[in-house]
């Protein structure tokens, strides 16, 4: 597969492998022609199988790489992962406290960030974009390094994230629409609000792929920050919307397998 694809430059691969995880986002978004509510065990346990497989691409995918890369660039491989990964947190803390959204579950008056008049919808799709922007960086700061290192392990490595990344992807987009359609909205509108908060990733996953590839010695840190800035996520919001109305066993299977498939998809390809 590496032959076919090492001639095309890495920011286009990006760009199709994050309108792969876009796409999959609107599969999961278009189940709400079918349901309009979604059984609560099944959503936390959706949601669960999301973290598990971020907090597993944020070791295998991201981090254990990165680890290696400054090693091989003979540096210290902890200054990178440590200042990445808390570069990635802080990034997303800053972003959650400035850009107004509200969790699912959650009624309006818990809005956080700056106080805003957006509509419930708007802000419910707003928290779901949060999530998307690390996701995209991560699989464009996956496919930028094939423009540096080029070689077949790490064009799997890229793929295998890509994969993982659009598995996730599928009931995160269903966790937003079936929601918006309980709201009151149309089916249809329910559908394009949830597909539209994959559309972040495409513009995520270019500037990342562009931005490894422009300034090379710093891959093993654009590598621990979308690690970070995934784990942020999971900690601040998947795990905590999750764990809501009870079911917490549902969600944390959910988890378990998430982790689970991630693991496979990285030691299969790598």
């Amino acid at each position: 597969m590496f032959e076919a694809f090492k001639s095309m430059n890495p920011v286009l691969l990006a760009f199709f492998a994050t309108l792969f995880t876009w796409g999959v986002t609107a599969l999961g978004a278009a189940l709400v022609f079918f349901f309009k509510t979604i059984n609560q065990k099944i959503l936390n346990a959706m949601l669960g199988f999301a973290a598990g497989v971020m907090i597993a691409a944020s070791f295998w995918s991201l981090l254990n790489p990165a680890i290696a890369m400054a090693e091989a660039m003979g540096k210290s491989p902890v200054i990178p992962a440590i200042t990445g990964f808390l570069g990635g947190g802080l990034f997303l803390f800053l972003i959650d406290r400035l850009l107004p959204h509200l969790h699912i579950g959650l009624e309006t008056n818990q809005v956080e960030g700056i106080k805003t008049s957006w509509q419930r919808s708007t802000l419910l799709v707003t928290a779901i974009t949060l999530h998307n922007i690390p996701e995209g960086l991560a699989v464009g700061v996956a496919f930028g390094a094939i423009g540096i290192l080029g070689s077949p392990a790490t064009f799997s490595a890229a793929v295998a994230l890509a994969i993982g990344i659009g598995l996730q992807n599928f009931p995160e987009g269903a966790a937003v629409s079936i929601p918006l359609r309980r709201e009151g909205l149309s089916r249809f509108k329910s559908f394009i609000f949830g597909q539209v908060s994959g559309i972040v990733e495409p513009i995520a996953g270019v500037l990342g792929a562009l931005l490894v590839i422009s300034v090379q010695p710093i891959l093993p840190y654009a590598l621990s920050f979308a690690a970070g800035a995934m784990i942020y996520v999971v900690i601040e919001e998947l795990i905590p919307e999750a764990q809501q109305h009870g079911s917490s066993d549902f969600s944390t299977i959910g988890g378990m397998i998430g982790f689970a498939v991630m693991m496979l998809l990285d030691v299969a390809f790598g």
